[in-house]
Parts: C-alpha cells; structure tokens; sequence
C-alpha cells in the first residue's frame, strides 16, 4: 500500500501541476521501485544533483544500416567502413533540437554543457528544488535495504510537451544504481559434462572442461599469426578497482602462448580517477581474465587497458557511459572494445539502455 501510495504522488505530481506556463507531458516513468530498495522520504531541496540530458539523434536507424551494409559480405558497401565524422552526423542532434532545448534550460536559467562530440549529450548541475519545478516531478531519498546505500532519484518525470523529439532522457532520474559491485561473483564451476560438438581431432579433449587460448583458436578458427596491421587496437575495460597485472600476463603467456614475444604487454588509459597499480596483492581477477585471454587470443593485436576510476559523473552508471564519451572524443578510438561487466536491466531506464 505504501509503495502504491507514493507511486500515485509521483504520477500527481507530474500530471496535475496547474502552475508551470508550458504544457507538461511524463516523459519517463517507472512502475515500481526496484527490488531491494525502499523509499526513505523527500530528497534536501538544496542538494545539488548533477543531471545529464541526452537529446534525440538524427537518424540511429540510418547509423544501424551503416553498420549491417559494412559488415554484410554480399552487400556493396561491404567494408567501405565510416569515418569518424561521418558516424556522428547520423547520432547528432537535429539544429531544431538543440534550439528548442538550449531555449528551455535558458527560460530556466541553466546552462548546459556539451559532453559529446556529436552534441547529442549535455550537462547541467542545478538543486533538487529546481529539478523538481523543471521536470514537474519531486526528488526523494531512495535506500538499498541491504547495503544501506542512499540515491536521489524519481519515480516519473515530465518535460514541455513540445520537446516532444527533442530530448531522448533526463539521467539519472529514474535509473537506480547497482548497489553491488557490477562483476559477477565468482563461484566454483559445476563439472561439466563433455560437449558433443567438440569432437574433431583439431580440438583437444580437454577443452570440454578448461577453456585456454588454444580451445578458443580451433574452436573459432582464429590464427595464431601475429597481427600484421598495428594500427588496429584493442580496448579491453577495467571498472570498479580491478586492476591488470603486467608480471602476471608474462606468466599467462608463457604457459599458453610462448610463441609470442616475451615483451608482449599491453598500454594504459585512464579516466574518472582510473589507475592500475602493479602490486601483486591489487591484481584483479577479472581484469587480469579480460587481459591475458584477449591478449593470448589475437595474437600481437596492440592492446589497451582503460582503468575507470570511481569518479565516475554517469550517475547510476559506474564509468559505463563516461568510457564511450571518453573513446567518442578520440580523433582515432580502438576498432574494440571489450567491456566484462555489467548491470541489473532492472535499474535501467529503457531509454537510457538504448
């Protein structure tokens, strides 16, 4: 009944205020709080609340085309792959977009900023009472049970009704965050019975049960050639304080891989406060998984570790969205990137994961 009783104050709030000049119409809403967390009352008026807005893209289904005729060997356009500037002319907002929404925070007296290299993506930081009178919607305090963690978010927002194919989402509003580290926990694997398709004389026995470079190669057909065109590069994230251990993937390649260089290490790019320190007790499982397997897999591909730090200023997101801006605003980004970790779809507005 409680959960019920503030999902209609939300609904009220945003529908029925008689106060605001322009026509307001709910843009996002949730149906409930998720799972684990509990409404703990209004959010301080006077907290700051840092707020990301994402304005509609000219044409992501022209961009999604793009992408299946380069891909697709049979059609004509296969491998006449996009420059970087032609890929944001599809994601760019439209001139009347941006007029029409730069013109909303400016009635509001707000300035936004840029954070993409497509304009698609703007940043404001404004109080809690003001996000509440622009999004005709109220702030509160949300807790996770278990952990005790605390958010500001909402249940239902609304924007101008003319803004309507202007603006994609407001964030975070009513994406919740992980309240858990977003790896999966590590457990012992179940034995596994032997697969019938690993059968070939080409595939080890063996890789029924363990799984090492080797498996993956004839599995898949991958060469162990080295790679032969450098300028090509591979990105494989690191979130949450997992860190890569160099000595570490020197031992990974020696036992699986001693056909590859001894110096095969890979390079190191940070953002959010990221790092990765070289003591033997801050190595992280899961980093040094995603590192020594995409290393002794392509074979001599120049690899990059990106450490995201937990200054992150994606909201809910953990560095997920700061590390795409961060790569978008390369003038020459890696072709990949290997990304290991991931979130509850349940937290997630439907919006925001598109």
């Amino acid at each position: 009944m409680l959960t019920r009783a503030i999902l209609l104050s939300y609904f009220i709030a945003v529908c029925c205020a008689t106060l605001l000049a322009r026509s307001m119409q709910v843009h996002e809403a949730r149906e409930d709080i998720p799972e684990g967390f509990i409404h703990s009352g209004s959010a301080p008026q006077d907290t700051v609340l840092n707020l990301r807005l994402a304005l509609v893209q000219s044409d992501p289904a022209g961009l999604e085309k793009a992408l299946m005729d380069v891909s697709t060997p049979s059609s004509a356009l296969y491998g006449q792959h996009l420059s970087k500037e032609e890929v944001e002319k599809f994601v760019a907002p439209s001139a009347d977009s941006v007029a029409a929404v730069q013109a909303w925070l400016a009635d509001n007296d707000i300035e936004a900023k840029t954070i993409s290299p497509a304009g698609d993506w703007l940043s404001f930081s404004i109080p809690v009472s003001k996000a509440n009178a622009l999004l005709n919607t109220e702030f509160s305090v949300f807790t996770h049970e278990e952990t005790g963690k605390t958010s500001i978010r909402t249940l239902a927002y609304s924007i101008p009704a003319d803004l309507r194919g202007h603006v994609d989402l407001v964030h975070p509003t009513i994406t919740f965050p992980n309240p858990f580290a977003c790896l999966p926990a590590m457990v012992t694997p179940p034995k596994i019975k032997p697969a019938v398709n690993v059968t070939s004389d080409a595939v080890p026995a063996s890789c029924s049960s363990t799984i090492t470079p080797a498996c993956l190669q004839d599995l898949y057909g991958i060469p162990t050639t080295p790679a032969t065109q450098k300028s090509n590069q591979l990105a494989v994230s690191g979130f949450i304080g997992q860190f890569a251990q160099k000595a570490d993937l020197e031992t990974f390649l020696n036992q699986f891989r001693p056909d590859l260089p001894a110096s095969t290490t890979f390079t190191l790019q940070t953002l959010d406060g990221g790092e990765n320190p070289q003591n033997p007790n801050e190595a992280g499982v899961e980093a040094d998984l995603d590192i020594q397997y995409t290393v002794g897999v392509a074979s001599e591909v120049p690899t990059v570790f990106i450490s995201v730090g937990d200054d992150f200023q994606d909201g809910a997101l953990e560095g997920f969205l700061d590390i795409i801006n961060f790569l978008l605003s390369e003038s020459a980004p890696p072709q990949v990137l290997t990304t290991s970790y991931g979130q509850n779809e349940n937290t997630i507005s439907r919006n925001l994961a598109k």
